[in-house]
């Protein structure tokens, strides 16, 4: 499987790309001659982005995490829904479940239940003392729905600042009996321990690949798109368990290509081909210096690559092939510096003789092993 130094160019195959789904949900119903709204479609007629059309109406229709899902789903039935705090990376379902259980609570009375609050609303310490202070102590009457309690749905509850977030500990147990609050969020540390205390929390990981293909091989064909298999895998490959960003991708490289190739992905999303970053992984690991920089600036400017997006695939190529384990350490070590650097926009060429001169240590040492 693995070949002598320096012509390390075997790879561990296979991506491990985590994914999953939580904008699922089935192709939406129209409701033509009855003045409804079609979910899927936007109020002025134009087709809603993907990412919206086929969000979960329902906590069936969420696939992924099925044990979170479950879990509050039997306290919802049971009448003893506690306040909640989920939280865990973009696109992982949060905001899809938290709305599924509004919808399965009130029904009809939906909108007039629930107060929704996003990271684009004012959340400081004014609106917590009188907007949600003011819809959690007037009581609601049910309507017909299962439930009395009002929801108060604070969605990136992370990016509130700390006295809004102390000021709502005492809005929270003040107003239990009738409200219940639900923080969403996707740091953790950045909520404050006392309103974590308060909630019971639930934890949103990276979705699982094959709920993210299953949920993509539903939207291909409720639209009838051409997909190929490479298609499908570098879709799952580059969604890295986000759902929100899988529909994205797939959307926008519908209306770039007609047929869904692995390629057309990787062009649309500007990310470098898997025998592209071969290539360079060859000639950084056995080409000269002067070589390698020519080379590798050459396919830069002719594709269009970003410095950022090879050093980060070229780390993934080390790990996958055979190296001795002080080597392996170093060199990623100089590549996280890297990424580091570039990450604060420093210049692009001179970060590329860096990446290079890590290479060419490593090469200097795994020759020195070999003797």
């Amino acid at each position: 499987m693995t070949t002598e130094v320096p012509s390390l160019m075997d790879i561990d195959g296979g991506d491990e790309g985590h994914a999953d789904n939580n904008h699922g949900g089935g192709p939406p119903k129209s409701d033509k001659g009855k003045g409804a709204a079609v979910p899927g479609a936007s109020p002025d007629g134009k087709a809603a982005p993907w990412v919206e059309k086929y969000r979960p109406q329902s906590l069936a229709d969420v696939a992924a995490h099925r044990d979170i899902v479950d879990t509050i789903d039997r306290l919802t039935n049971e009448n003893r829904l506690p306040h909640l705090l989920l939280y865990g990376p973009p696109g992982t379902g949060k905001t899809s479940t938290i709305l599924a259980v509004a919808r399965k609570l009130y029904g009809a009375q939906y909108h007039n239940m629930i107060l929704e609050l996003n990271a684009s609303d004012d959340r400081g310490i004014d609106v917590v003392r009188q907007q949600i202070q003011d819809f959690a102590s007037t009581q609601s009457f049910s309507f017909g729905a299962k439930l009395s309690v009002k929801l108060v749905l604070l969605d990136e509850a992370d990016a509130m600042t700390k006295d809004a977030q102390f000021a709502l500990r005492r809005v929270i147990e003040k107003y239990t009996k009738h409200t219940r609050f639900a923080l969403i969020g996707n740091h953790v540390n950045k909520i404050i321990p006392a309103l974590q205390s308060r909630c019971t929390r639930f934890r949103f990981a990276p979705l699982d690949r094959i709920y993210v293909a299953d949920r993509l091989k539903h939207v291909i064909a409720a639209e009838g798109l051409d997909v190929t298999e490479s298609g499908l895998e570098a879709l799952v490959r580059l969604s890295n368990g986000d759902m929100r960003k899988a529909l994205n991708i797939l959307q926008s490289t519908h209306m770039a290509s007609q047929q869904i190739t692995d390629e057309a992905v990787y062009l649309c999303t500007g990310n470098p081909l898997p025998k592209d970053i071969e290539q360079i992984s060859y000639w950084l690991l056995n080409e000269s210096f002067a070589t390698s920089l020519k080379r590798i600036s050459d396919i830069k400017t002719r594709k269009g690559l970003a410095l950022l997006d090879v050093v980060r695939e070229v780390t993934m190529f080390v790990f996958k092939i055979k190296m001795p384990s002080d080597v392996r350490v170093q060199l990623i070590n100089d590549l996280a510096d890297i990424e580091y650097r570039l990450s604060f926009g420093c210049n692009d060429k001179l970060q590329l003789g860096s990446l290079i001169a890590s290479f060419t240590h490593a090469r200097a040492a795994l020759v020195a092993a070999v003797k």
